[in-house]
């Protein structure tokens, strides 16, 4: 009897959290979109993410005010307030400030949309594992219900896998990020929970955003040669990826958390503003770098111009985090392993005329992801959800990002 109680608590959980959730990525997706409106006078979509319409002083004046008000929001949430507690910590049993919380999600938000060179995705995920512990708390009392351990952490895990799912409308890579990255065990009651969650969250997010992709590309079959370019890919983006991992964990564990943030986080926004006065691609969470990637076709666009972004894309984001902004690491990595991909397939088209460039570049972008996140899994999902990719996409994909997990061993390992 006590069984079925806590699985009718359970299944009810999974329902209402699955649309809180998703609520919760509507509001952050319309606050982005105020922010980039206000700030850039631009509103980025599938196509057309660079903000080159916002022109150069907007992009410089953007970056710039945004990092001091990000700096003088965070210094006062670190100095001031209770401190935040990542996902990883809550699910272990520790409880998330409400105020703190919140108000660091939609900073993060504010930071990104103003051109801050992080990504997004770990907003959604906090505010998805906040809501669940509330709900879980308020439940708890209402019912008389007590949940047990592992139910109460498969909760919070889907939650903030269904925060992803509801922003970038890919509800598999938010079960699977809830899965492999979070609750670190797949079972039949995992996978239920967090799925359902996650389809939810999806729909509601939908609503406002509709089922577009994240990323425009072509829509053809995957080729045989790209199964077997991956076999060179997938290891040499394991490698990188597994650099960019050491260098943003470093930044993370080196982070500015008192008064240097307000100087340092501001001169990063500085520092990125002049960039973006010739190179907008280096602004926000990496789409708009990707998808110029992905849309490229001049060798020697790809190379003088890409090549050089993403190394500058790359010391951006860890600068960032470095100097004290919160943010995700996903759509960095995508952004960097687009750039490679498509460098080498200007090599593979040189030797096999008429390969999609933009084929090779998703086989980097999942490659380089699945090592600089440790998530083979979740990477070729998520590649294969925000582009809206057919089925002969699932072999290369997932070929690069296991060959890329286990390449990215050889540097982590050290």
């Amino acid at each position: 009897m006590i069984k079925s109680k806590e699985n009718i608590a359970l299944a009810i959980s999974t329902v209402v959290l699955g649309g809180l959730v998703g609520l919760g990525s509507v509001l952050l997706g319309l606050f982005y979109e105020l922010i980039e409106g206000v700030f850039l006078h631009f509103h980025e979509s599938t196509w057309h993410p660079v903000a080159w319409p916002a022109g150069p002083v907007t992009r410089a004046t953007s970056l710039i005010v945004g990092g001091i008000i990000a700096a003088i929001v965070w210094w006062i949430i670190r100095t001031k307030m209770k401190p935040t507690v990542s996902i990883g910590k809550v699910i272990d049993g520790e409880q998330m400030p409400l105020a703190t919380t919140v108000v660091h999600v939609f900073t993060q938000i504010f930071f990104v949309a103003t051109g801050g060179s992080v990504g997004r995705e770990l907003a959604p995920r906090e505010l998805g594992a906040v809501v669940s512990q509330i709900w879980q708390r308020l439940f708890g009392r209402i019912s008389k219900i007590e949940l047990s351990n592992d139910d109460r952490r498969l909760l919070i895990a889907a939650a903030a896998g269904a925060g992803f799912a509801g922003v970038y409308i890919a509800p598999i890579t938010g079960m699977m990020f809830s899965l492999e990255l979070l609750l670190k065990r797949i079972d039949q009651r995992a996978i239920i929970v967090s799925l359902t969650m996650s389809i939810e969250a999806m729909l509601v997010g939908s609503t406002i955003k509709g089922f577009h992709p994240y990323y425009g590309v072509g829509h053809s079959n995957f080729s045989l040669i790209s199964t077997l370019a991956v076999l060179v890919i997938g290891p040499i983006c394991g490698i990188l990826g597994a650099l960019f991992r050491k260098l943003f964990q470093y930044a993370n564990a080196h982070q500015a958390r008192d008064n240097r943030i307000l100087w340092q986080l501001p001169l990063v926004g500085l520092l990125t503003g002049l960039v973006a006065i010739a190179f907008p691609e280096v602004m926000g969470n990496g789409r708009p770098l990707a998808q110029t990637a992905f849309s490229a076709t001049d060798p020697k666009f790809i190379i003088q111009v890409l090549l050089i972004g993403a190394v500058i894309k790359a010391v951006m984001t860890v600068l960032s985090l470095r100097a004290g902004a919160s943010g995700g690491t996903l759509t960095p990595s995508i952004a960097i392993g687009a750039v490679v991909g498509v460098t080498f397939g200007l090599l593979i088209n040189y030797l096999a005329p008429g390969v999609p460039i933009w084929e090779i570049g998703l086989l980097g972008a999942a490659s380089l992801l699945a090592a600089s996140q440790q998530a083979p899994l979740m990477a070729t999902f998520m590649i294969f959800e925000v582009c809206h990719l057919n089925y002969s996409a699932i072999l290369p994909l997932a070929l690069g990002a296991c060959l890329a997990v286990y390449s990215s061993k050889l540097v982590l390992k050290k």
